[in-house]
């Protein structure tokens, strides 16, 4: 049986429009970030691929490696904020916004089956130790460590952490700069004392810290491919905020979800206690989302408990 309703899109207002130009702004700095982080690690992935094999070293051959990966990645991530940025079409009425998600899932993936390679070929190493130039491996490890803290600084001024696609490629270079840093450490060791089993060691310990970032971005991406709730909202708090507003009498079919990461819907059937009420009661509601959850993209639904009076759909234009 078909209920008699008012459904109002709040998609227009002057929150929405706002977000709208926060967001262009944001991914149009991401993308020059983006641009300039990419330019900076393919040509250090260069160095560092032709050092370690010259150097004969796991740990720079892994970073290396891991760089490589990170010039994908980070050629994804490009990609990713210069198409989200195109207008929905006819077909794609939320735009292409979640091409960032899933640019973050591929990089947390990608980032998860380097680390495994790198500690099995760091096995291999423990098993059967080979020299290492310790010299040439400090000297480039130190130069790759500039490289990344310039990469991360410029990532870190434009990283938000609601963004799943900045984030990943903020690990990404995090993951290099910890990597440098442990190939000095491996190079500093094999001088000193001459363990060459220091080579392998940091790797493996790189690529640990890698995998467990790098999970997180991998379940924080597939929570938004399933529509799940944001992580930082409580469905159940929303819904008690709502139920609060006076003049709501039930609210049903409640759903919260993430267009992408930093911008979040919410639709909702809201039982209003008398149609009369229905302007004012969505109007509240409207304003209840957007100051306390932050949700200014929201579709509500307003029904008349009696299911027999029919609301007025001239009223939506006073609404």
């Amino acid at each position: 049986m078909s209920t008699p309703a008012l459904q109002h899109h709040d998609h227009a207002d002057h929150h929405d429009h706002s977000a709208h130009h926060h967001h262009d702004h944001a991914r149009g700095a991401s993308q020059r970030t983006l641009l300039i982080v990419l330019t900076l690690t393919f040509g250090y992935m260069i160095a560092e691929a032709v050092g370690g094999y010259l150097a004969n070293s796991l740990a720079l051959l892994s970073d290396a490696g891991h760089m490589f990966t990170d010039v994908a990645a980070l050629a994804l991530s490009f990609l990713a904020v210069r198409f989200a940025s195109r207008p929905a079409t006819a077909n794609k009425t939320y735009g292409f916004y979640r091409l960032e998600i899933l640019a973050a899932l591929a990089n947390g993936v990608t980032l998860i089956v380097l680390s495994v390679l790198i500690c099995i070929e760091a096995y291999q190493r423990f098993r059967q130790p080979e020299d290492v130039q310790g010299w040439m491996l400090v000297w480039i490890s130190l130069g790759g460590l500039a490289v990344n803290i310039v990469s991360a600084w410029l990532l870190s001024r434009s990283h938000h952490h609601d963004n799943l696609n900045m984030r990943g490629a903020y690990l990404h270079v995090m993951g290099d700069l910890l990597g440098s840093v442990a190939a000095i450490a491996a190079g500093v060791l094999i001088l000193w004392r001459g363990w060459r089993w220091a080579d392998p060691l940091f790797s493996v310990i790189i690529s640990l810290l890698i995998v467990y970032n790098s999970w997180r971005i991998v379940k924080d991406a597939v929570n938004v491919l399933l529509e799940g709730a944001p992580s930082h909202i409580n469905p159940a708090a929303v819904e008690q905020a709502i139920r609060e507003v006076p003049g709501v009498r039930a609210i049903h079919d409640l759903h919260i979800w993430t267009i992408t990461s930093d911008r979040h819907v919410l639709t909702a059937h809201i039982v209003v206690s008398s149609a009369d009420e229905s302007c004012r009661v969505l109007r509240e509601v409207r304003e209840l989302l957007a100051r306390r959850f932050h949700l200014a993209h929201s579709t509500i639904q307003i029904e008349d408990p009696t299911f027999a009076t029919v609301v007025n759909f001239k009223k939506r234009d006073s609404c």
